[in-house]
């Protein structure tokens, strides 16, 4: 089981990716598309060029994850848009199972990540 909590760092590839690709096609991407190093820990989100498919990919420090979901129907309603020059975008653990369920993490409201208690007395 691949444990995300909200300290680990998502990437997601914002262009579509070749779905051929298995874990060493996924290193290569990180690697140079990326230019991320895949033994980080970083957990990275990939999507199809249809849009009906997500997949995963995270080094545990023994070996990767690579996970893969795909729509029964219809396809991935919002994907992340990264700047012109970048490829990628980060997101919240958080935001990264919203989009797993096919929402947009942007449009969501959630409750802030922390906020500073009260002490009385």
């Amino acid at each position: 089981m691949i444990a995300i909590g909200p300290q680990t760092r998502i990437l997601v590839q914002t262009v579509p990716v070749n779905f051929r690709f298995g874990i060493d096609g996924l290193v290569a991407q990180c690697r140079e598309v990326l230019q991320e190093d895949p033994f980080s820990g970083t957990l990275f989100v990939f999507r199809n060029k249809k849009g009906t498919s997500i997949k995963i990919l995270f080094y545990d420090s023994q070996g990767f994850w690579l996970a893969q979901k795909r729509f029964s129907e219809g396809k991935i309603k919002y994907w992340p848009h990264g700047e012109s020059t970048s490829h990628t975008m980060q997101l919240a653990s958080r935001e990264l199972n919203t989009l797993l369920w096919n929402g947009n993490p942007k449009g969501a409201s959630f409750a802030p990540e922390w906020r500073k208690l009260s002490l009385v007395g």
